[in-house]
């Protein structure tokens, strides 16, 4: 018999996420399916649910998976964030009463996820330039998701200054400044830049992009291209699909895990094949 557990990151989205979880109670409600919803006091153990969904943004989901034990219960992820690009992945431009409704029917499947340093992540990481402008997280907040992370976007392209990197992917080494340095595992981030626009979510691999250094006139030039995933054909872009990937710094960089910043030296990428099971 099923039992869904509705947990609620209060906030994330501004409040948006608390009053989406108790129109998800409501309607489960009205349907009579079991279910428990947890705004915040999320509970300690989650194996008396059959299904979990969870109300937030990529942030909130990343914290489920590195808190808690994962025993692939099907996961459903509404959208509460403030950039909500893993659930545009899963589900596309969807109503909430059109989700509540596929869920109901739809069966689980496997997805991948991700690891960078013994943390797991399901949507994208960026050390460099991505880690300097998600520690404006407040102004990206305050100004809502792809509005406010291009706004950051283009105040860090007038200052950004490209350290130097080591990486090593597919048994190949490059040396060189970069721009961007970016290993993800679904297409989008930022609340709308296709950075890696071949990403799947179910091939096993991670899409690693790097971009070379560019000059102010051609980091404005090149923004729209890398927003709307045309960016591939662009001489100082290297794109690259693999199950590891080794980065070192020349010093200890910002990188960020799903909108989460770690400071490191060195990050070791893994893939982590089907490892969630998804509705």
């Amino acid at each position: 018999m099923a039992h869904i557990g509705i947990l609620v990151n209060p906030l994330s989205g501004t409040g948006n996420a608390v009053e989406l979880g108790n129109w998800l109670a409501t309607q489960l409600a009205c349907k009579e399916i079991s279910h428990s919803l947890f705004v915040g006091n999320w509970p300690q153990m989650m194996d008396t649910f059959t299904d979990i969904w969870i109300v937030g943004g990529d942030g909130t989901v990343n914290y489920f998976l590195n808190h808690y034990t994962y025993s692939k219960t099907a996961l459903s992820i509404f959208k509460g964030g403030t950039g909500n690009d893993f659930h545009w992945k899963l589900y596309g431009d969807i109503s909430r009463e059109e989700q509540f409704e596929k869920i109901l029917s739809a069966t689980a499947r496997p997805i991948d996820a991700a690891c960078c340093n013994n943390q797991i992540y399901i949507n994208s990481s960026g050390i460099g330039f991505d880690g300097e402008v998600l520690r404006s997280m407040k102004a990206i907040r305050k100004l809502g998701g792809h509005i406010g992370y291009l706004w950051v976007v283009l105040k860090k392209i007038f200052s950004y200054r490209e350290p130097e990197f080591s990486i090593t992917v597919n048994g190949k080494q490059w040396h060189g400044k970069y721009l961007l340095v970016s290993a993800n595992n679904s297409s989008r981030t930022g609340g709308g830049f296709l950075v890696t626009p071949k990403a799947l979510l179910d091939d096993a691999k991670l899409d690693l992009l790097l971009c070379k250094p560019l000059g102010l006139f051609k980091r404005l030039l090149y923004l729209p291209k890398i927003e709307t995933g045309k960016h591939l054909a662009l001489s100082c872009i290297s794109y690259f699909q693999a199950t590891d990937i080794k980065v070192s710094c020349e010093f200890p960089l910002y990188a960020q895990l799903d909108g989460e910043l770690i400071k490191e030296k060195t990050f070791h990428y893994t893939v982590l094949p089907a490892y969630l099971m998804i509705k």
